[in-house]
């Protein structure tokens, strides 16, 4: 086997972009060409009948072969988790203010209830707990409050938005139903069930939502499927439908908030893709061109 030369080193720190001194350069030419003279030592060995090695020693797993079973039942592991108490959190997902300053949290993914503390910090109160009947949560995920104090909760899992006035009584429920196409696949995994009417990946399942600041509040929110955002209003009456899954512009990978300054401009942060997108919504000119005649 060759050996390797002077110029060859400098070549080689050259391509590397390493500046080498006269002694390094023949230092380095001396190990390396011991090294490939090793390597030509071994190569010229008879290793026939002789088996590849990976490691000098022979390994062996001590541990047991695995061996599938049923996984824990997500409801029973949860139950065996503490209890809710004053002042703690589990997993928070999300914080608005009312008018008077009042803070509310969405305690959101083990404790599933709405947490109230005054604008200096004290604990007020908290209400909810796991299940889907009216004032219970499964995930509350985002929350925001109206110019009235009243209190919108994106309840996932139960595929609603619940309303309570700040002392968290309960006013109201709604979801979001839009017809879409069922044909259209998640923007990642298998393709899930267009009718499902509860669960993370429904039809609807609000992931974030958002109330704009006044005179006239309209509330947007988002679902992972078919990846759309809904224009609404307070009382749940679906106003506009924009995007759909994807990666490309207005196109949604699963919106984990959104941030609405303004009734057309919307800021809707990703999960998927990692980045913020800004919307500037033009109603009139979409309402323009939905008329006969239009374009």
């Amino acid at each position: 086997m060759p050996g390797i030369s002077r110029e060859d080193v400098v070549n080689v720190a050259r391509l590397a972009r390493l500046a080498l001194t006269v002694d390094e350069v023949d230092r380095f030419t001396d190990q390396l060409g011991a090294v490939l003279e090793h390597a030509a030592d071994v190569a010229a060995l008879d290793t026939t009948g002789v088996p590849p090695t990976a490691h000098p020693f022979p390994l062996v797993n001590v541990l047991r072969d695995d061996v599938p079973a049923p996984s824990l039942d997500r409801d029973e592991v949860l139950a065996m988790a503490p209890a809710a108490e004053d002042g703690r959190f589990r997993q928070v997902t999300d914080v608005t203010w009312n008018p008077q300053g009042d803070i509310f949290i969405s305690d959101g993914y083990i404790n599933s209830r709405v947490a109230k503390v005054d604008k200096n910090g004290n604990w007020v109160k908290s209400w909810g707990e796991r299940g889907d009947k009216p004032g219970e949560f499964n995930t509350p995920h985002s929350i925001a409050a109206d110019a009235k104090g009243n209190i919108y909760v994106a309840d996932r899992f139960n595929r609603r938005i619940q309303v309570f006035d700040s002392d968290g009584t309960f006013q109201r429920a709604f979801s979001i139903d839009v017809p879409f196409d069922h044909s259209i696949r998640p923007v990642i995994g298998n393709k899930v069930d267009p009718n499902a009417t509860s669960g993370t990946f429904s039809p609807g399942a609000p992931w974030a939502i958002c109330i704009t600041p006044g005179p006239n509040q309209v509330l947007y929110a988002s679902d992972a499927y078919p990846g759309r955002v809904y224009k609404m209003s307070l009382d749940g009456k679906v106003l506009g439908v924009i995007g759909g899954p994807g990666r490309q512009l207005k196109q949604f990978a699963w919106i984990h908030e959104i941030a609405c300054p303004s009734e057309n401009v919307l800021y809707v942060a990703e999960l998927l893709t990692w980045r913020v997108q800004k919307l500037l919504l033009h109603p009139a000119r979409t309402a323009a061109n939905a008329a006969p005649g239009g374009r």
